[in-house]
């Protein structure tokens, strides 16, 4: 009976080893955290899809967590810390703020950390501090607005003169965020270049005005028959962002504006906010030869490009800038050589975005 006895417990104990090494494996999964600009808008709530589906595929544990708002770089440096504390193989962040991080940069550093930036990144920061960035290319999407934009309003800039010029507004939600800042230049830049080549006016009729962050050494500042005006509201309010697209509107006769750039869902809200979700652009008469293009998606910005009160917008791919950002991760965890990533962007109007390839990039 006792010989019984002591078959039955060695093959109970026998059965439940791969039940202790399957417990074990999972106690061992290393762990990324994911610190982003914020989870407030839709485009973050896809980048979070995108991340989880990344750490399943890897069999990673990973946190997603951000700020109440863009303004709030405290907070985020806090949550960056409290991710740091538990010891992450790999850390992905989108800062607000690089000075604001620069301790952690350095520690993460010294101790061997990769850290991954993604959607903006960290720029600037410390040289061999960022291992490899998952993001769009912000300055050449921006690009392509302009180069959509043009073809509507180059016969009315062929006809600008000093006494009657026109103008171009690029809204911009702040003026720190690097990817904010590659959409205004990219436009601008675009914009510019398009002009100078393709009617017969030149640099020298243009001037691009308004915030400094956004006038390049080599911008033309110096014309008068076409102003590029670079906008950022007071703070990143929604209230502020209505009010400056408010300020635009008001000025849309007096100024000639022909089109105008959102570059952010928060700048496109503004505008919608100031315009009955776009309504306003048609039925006013003073409204409706001004083009808007958009950036990223959001129900109310994909209503107003399928309703057509906007020409389009861009749209990135937050999906894959999440799951890429958790991939590169884990990556340079395992030890392998990691290079940035284009995560890509498109053009979507009324006319393709049900296609295959965008509807599913159009995030609510």
């Amino acid at each position: 009976m006792k010989k019984i006895l002591v078959v039955l417990l060695v093959l109970v104990f026998v059965a439940s080893i791969p039940l202790f090494s399957q417990a074990a494996t999972e106690a061992k999964k290393p762990y990324i955290a994911v610190v982003s600009k914020g989870e407030q808008h839709d485009f973050w709530q896809q980048v979070k899809l995108g991340a989880n589906a990344a750490a399943k595929e890897y069999g990673v544990d990973i946190t997603f967590e951000g700020p109440p708002s863009e303004s709030d770089v405290q907070i985020q440096v806090e949550m960056l810390n409290n991710a740091m504390a538990k010891n992450p193989v790999a850390i992905a962040l989108a800062a607000l703020n690089t000075q604001s991080v620069l301790d952690q940069l350095q520690q993460t550093k010294a101790k061997g950390i990769p850290v991954i930036g993604f959607d903006s990144g960290v720029p600037e920061a410390p040289v061999g501090s960022i291992w490899a960035n998952a993001a769009t290319n912000n300055y050449a999407a921006a690009g392509v607005a302009a180069e959509k934009m043009f073809p509507l309003i180059k016969a009315r800039i062929e006809a600008a003169t000093e006494a009657k010029p026109v103008k171009i507004v690029v809204m911009n939600q702040d003026a720190s965020g690097e990817s904010l800042l590659s959409r205004g230049k990219g436009f601008r830049d675009t914009m510019v270049k398009l002009i100078d080549e393709q009617t017969k006016l030149s640099k020298s009729d243009i001037a691009v005005i308004g915030n400094t962050a956004y006038i390049a050494a080599d911008s033309p500042t110096k014309g008068r028959k076409v102003f590029i005006e670079m906008i950022v509201p007071a703070s990143t309010a929604m209230t502020d962002a209505t009010n400056s697209a408010q300020a635009v509107l008001n000025k849309v006769v007096g100024d000639n504006v022909l089109g105008i750039f959102c570059s952010n869902e928060a700048t496109v809200k503004g505008l919608l906010a100031a315009t009955n979700d776009g309504a306003t652009l048609k039925s006013n008469a003073n409204f409706r030869n001004v083009v808007v293009i958009g950036y990223d998606a959001g129900e109310a910005q994909k209503n107003a490009v399928r309703a057509q009160y906007f020409l389009g917008s861009i749209t990135q791919d937050p999906y894959m800038i999440g799951f890429r950002a958790v991939e590169l991760a884990y990556k340079a965890y395992k030890g392998e050589k990691v290079s940035d990533v284009d995560t890509g962007a498109k053009f979507y109007d009324y006319t393709n975005m049900d296609d295959a390839d965008i509807k599913g990039l159009l995030y609510d």
